[in-house]
């Protein structure tokens, strides 16, 4: 009788290590959660805490020299997927930080699924930088979008948290469709799902280029990244919903989400489609003119300081997408570098606007930071500093992320959009330095108080403003550290 040979697919722990011990803590999270004393709200959150920052040490130990794959190619271990990973694990470990003291004042949150969700959603997150399949990638994008969806519900008694939530999830249900339907007509074009045999197939069989199925594969994709990046005309989830989400689950949506979801852009549409950059090159400079063009003039308009970060956080996407646009290796490190200058400055900002909760609800008025420049002296710098970095302003992270940006945006030849980027941004400043106005220049009229935060909120909020000075000041380091991870780019 003839016997087969089954061999393994090479394996490479390195690619799901931080992935595993994510899991591994989440799990046990709520495990611990059913067992601990219910005085004891912070336990779970000290896990998890333990958990990501053992899931970053492990990361930083096996630091990719090289690009390379793993699985058969279903997982990528290059300079890339390390960066977003990287971010991602940082975005976590703030959150959590902040929640640990968010939940004080929210006792209605269960500490252990609340934590779980967080942990998981990272999971799909970081899958999804590290994706080398569109059928992981996908899988990486729903264990995220499920756990986001529930998390922005976590407020189960109030109405508008309720309805964002399900608004979020009617809205991210008919995205994904679009996004799963444009992997089958990529698939049904070129035969693969492998992300690199795809640009390989393209590259040896260039009259498939103009190919219907194809063309309208790419059109599908693009509505359903678009709308996890909050790119105009799919961004009408984000204020609702940003307004309706825990605070602090909001940060970490505007910035984790976010990270995660241009990864996937540029893994799957930039790099294996650049050969089609002629058929989608106007649509993208047309999206990113509107999407920082809306997000910017609306914004204006804000009272309400979470609405006017969500509309923020749609201009600061039309502001990535000209690095996509401009579509160089220079021009990606220069979304990789804005990234992460961005996590710091807009967690930051929403953990300053959390340290406002009270079990009551929430102080999101703008008019509420009156007067609270002098009454918390500290608080109010970290926001001044977070807010002069979203408007550009040097010697700030963000200052330096539109540099690069818009830099490499003109040497690829887009000088208009560049001086439409430009003005936004001088637009932007109004908003941004209203709430500063507010904070030192208003007195205060009402009785907004601030609960004592705990020291791992004020040790979060100093990592947020260290991160964002020293991205402005110093940011050859974190520059090179970008330009050397996306030239590994599979």
């Amino acid at each position: 009788m003839e016997t087969l040979d089954f061999m393994l697919p090479a394996m490479s722990m390195q690619a799901v290590w931080p992935q595993i011990i994510l899991v591994t803590t989440a799990l046990f999270v709520l495990l611990a959660d059913v067992f601990k004393r219910k005085e004891k709200t912070a336990f779970t959150g000290f896990i998890s805490l333990a958990g990501s920052i053992i899931a970053l040490g492990c990361l930083i130990m096996t630091w990719p020299t090289s690009g390379g794959s793993s699985f058969s190619g279903m997982a990528f271990t290059d300079g890339f997927s390390f960066f977003i990973t990287l971010t991602v694990l940082l975005i976590l470990i703030m959150t959590i930080m902040i929640s640990i003291n968010y939940q004080k004042f929210f006792s209605r949150i269960n500490c252990g699924e609340y934590y779980a969700l967080i942990l998981f959603a990272t999971c799909g997150m970081i899958l999804m930088a590290a994706a080398g399949n569109l059928i992981l990638l996908f899988v990486a994008l729903e264990t995220m979008s499920v756990s986001i969806y529930v998390l922005a519900a976590f407020h189960k008694d109030n109405l508008r948290s309720t309805e964002s939530a399900l608004k979020y999830f009617l809205l991210g249900a008919f995205a994904s469709g679009f996004l799963l339907y444009g992997f089958a007509l990529i698939y049904g074009a070129t035969g693969t799902l492998d992300i690199a045999k795809l640009g390989n197939f393209l590259t040896s069989h260039p009259q498939i280029l103009h190919s219907k199925l194809l063309i309208a594969g790419l059109v599908m994709m693009t509505v359903g990244f678009g709308f996890k990046v909050s790119m105009v005309p799919f961004h009408m989830w984000t204020p609702d919903v940003y307004e309706g989400a825990p605070t602090v689950i909001t940060g970490f949506m505007a910035t984790g989400v976010k990270a995660a979801a241009f990864a996937a852009l540029i893994r799957v549409i930039l790099v294996p489609l650049i050969s089609l950059k002629a058929d989608w090159i106007f649509i993208m400079w047309i999206a990113a003119l509107l999407t920082m063009t809306v997000g910017n003039i609306v914004a204006l308009a804000q009272e309400n300081i979470k609405r006017m970060l969500a509309y923020s956080s749609i201009a600061h996407a039309g502001y990535i997408l000209i690095g996509f646009v401009a579509g160089t290796g220079l021009a990606q490190a220069g979304m990789l570098f804005y990234l992460m200058a961005y996590a710091f400055m807009n967690i930051g900002a929403f953990g300053v606007v959390a340290l406002l909760g009270k079990e009551e609800g929430e102080y999101n008025k703008i008019s509420d930071f009156a007067g609270l420049g002098f009454k918390y002296p500290m608080m109010g710098v970290a926001m001044a500093i977070f807010m002069f970095s979203l408007a550009g302003i040097p010697p700030t992270g963000g200052f330096m992320g539109k540099f690069y940006i818009f830099t490499e945006g003109i040497k690829a030849g887009y000088v208009w959009l560049v001086i439409f980027a430009a003005i936004n941004s001088i637009i932007s400043i109004y908003y941004y330095l209203r709430v500063v106005v507010v904070m030192y220049f208003h007195s205060s009229e009402g009785l907004v108080t601030m609960p004592k935060p705990s020291r791992t909120t004020v040790l979060a909020l100093a990592i947020a403003c260290w991160g964002v000075i020293l991205m402005g000041i110093f940011p050859s380091y974190f520059w090179s550290l970008a330009t050397n991870c996306v030239f590994t780019l599979v």
